[in-house]
């Protein structure tokens, strides 16, 4: 268990880090107010999630140590976004395509309501 955090939190410092860089440096190549770094720093996650998964459904064997310290820890890092859009796909390659909206739908609305109510909790003290 120990081994699986170690892998897991070193991941999640080179995910995490890779992030800020990365959408910093891209953020500031434009004067745009849309979040073009986090925008692409989300989707790179998505496809490099998708990649490692793909490899894995190819056949390609990868430790359970090394799947940890790629998914949960780099991917979780970088952004949990990938996660988040890898069940989705998940769920429609199942066939469940109404458990795939619910949740997509859900997760973004309640969580842009609970970022407003986290706001408004802060604001109201």
């Amino acid at each position: 268990m120990l081994k699986s955090i170690l892998f897991i939190g070193t991941g999640s410092f080179i995910g995490g880090v890779g992030r800020y860089l990365l959408s910093k440096w891209l953020q500031s190549m434009t004067q745009d107010i849309f979040p073009w770094g986090t925008f692409a720093v989300n989707l790179l996650g998505c496809l490099f999630i998708g990649i490692i998964y793909g490899a894995i459904d190819r056949g390609y064997e990868l430790s359970p140590e090394t799947r940890l310290f790629l998914t949960v820890g780099i991917c979780g890092g970088f952004t949990t976004f990938s996660t988040f859009i890898h069940e989705n796909y998940l769920l429609f390659g199942e066939s469940n395509v109404p458990t795939a909206i619910l949740y997509a739908g859900a997760s973004f609305t309640i969580g842009l309501l609970s970022a407003h109510t986290g706001h408004w909790i802060i604001k109201s003290i």
